[in-house]
């Protein structure tokens, strides 16, 4: 069993993976403020509370897109396996090439979900994470990471609208039971949910038709994040998968357990 983590703008992911099975996952909001000893006080409960031992541990897995608290789950995960972390980098083996103009500016968690999507259908690829960002990467048949598209967020979105609006309000983000909304509610939701599934939609034929033109088979989507299962009753021929990061870092780990190169030095 390891322990894996991704660190996203909204959200920290933390998870028990053994044999690429996720046995459990929790989601912390991420605090940039937050002090090593406060996240290992919550981690540590949540682990007590599920009555998981660490000592059934074997390593750690980290990848991350805020700086800032990089450092702070370094430790922590230390702290609680009594080893450092391998941390994901690009120059580490992720099972994929990255075909970018600058493979380092790619955010960890798009070529850790490229990676684990690869490994399960070994196709072409369009994978979709609606997260704080909503990203859609493309990956070769032959297993080449091409980049692709970055959106803002569904929550970000609707933030913005509502701050910027005088008369509109705040609305859960629920799925209207019709297209036309009768009351400025209903109609808010439909905005938000069948008009970002109508852009994620319309990406995909077009990324679709730029990858057949260049010859590739017509690509299989994939889409996860923690927006992703309110979008998917009205998204067409995608595969859900919740837990693909934590897979995803599993493989990374497995892939880079005997390369010091990952590891905190």
């Amino acid at each position: 069993m390891i322990i894996a983590v991704d660190i996203g703008n909204s959200d920290v992911v933390l998870g028990l993976v053994k044999d690429s099975n996720t046995l459990q996952s929790w989601r912390l909001h991420t605090s940039i403020h937050q002090s090593v000893d406060e996240y290992e006080i919550l981690v540590r409960g949540m682990l007590f509370a599920c009555d998981f031992s660490l000592e059934e541990a074997q390593g750690a897995v980290l990848s991350s897109v805020v700086p800032e608290l990089t450092e702070v789950f370094t430790i922590l995960l230390e702290n609680l396996i009594g080893k450092p972390p391998i941390l994901v980098s690009h120059e580490c083996n992720l099972g994929i090439e990255i075909n970018t103009d600058t493979p380092a500016k790619v955010g960890q968690d798009r070529l850790i979900n490229a990676s684990a999507a690869y490994q399960q259908y070994k196709t072409s690829l369009i994978i979709i994470d609606c997260g704080t960002a909503t990203t859609l990467d493309v990956v070769t048949a032959d297993g080449v990471f091409q980049g692709g598209v970055i959106c803002p967020g569904l929550l970000i979105s609707a933030d913005v609208l509502f701050t910027k609006a005088a008369q509109l309000f705040q609305v859960n983000l629920e799925m209207p039971e019709y297209v036309i909304g009768k009351n400025t509610t209903d109609s808010l939701k439909s905005g938000l949910i069948y008009g970002y599934g109508g852009m994620i939609d319309s990406l995909i034929k077009r990324i679709t038709n730029e990858i057949e033109q260049q010859g590739q088979p017509t690509p299989t989507a994939v889409i996860t994040g923690g927006l992703a299962a309110k979008l998917l009753p009205i998204l067409s021929n995608v595969n859900y998968h919740d837990d693909l990061t934590l897979r995803g870092l599993y493989l990374f780990y497995l892939l880079n357990k005997n390369n010091t190169r990952g590891k905190r030095l």
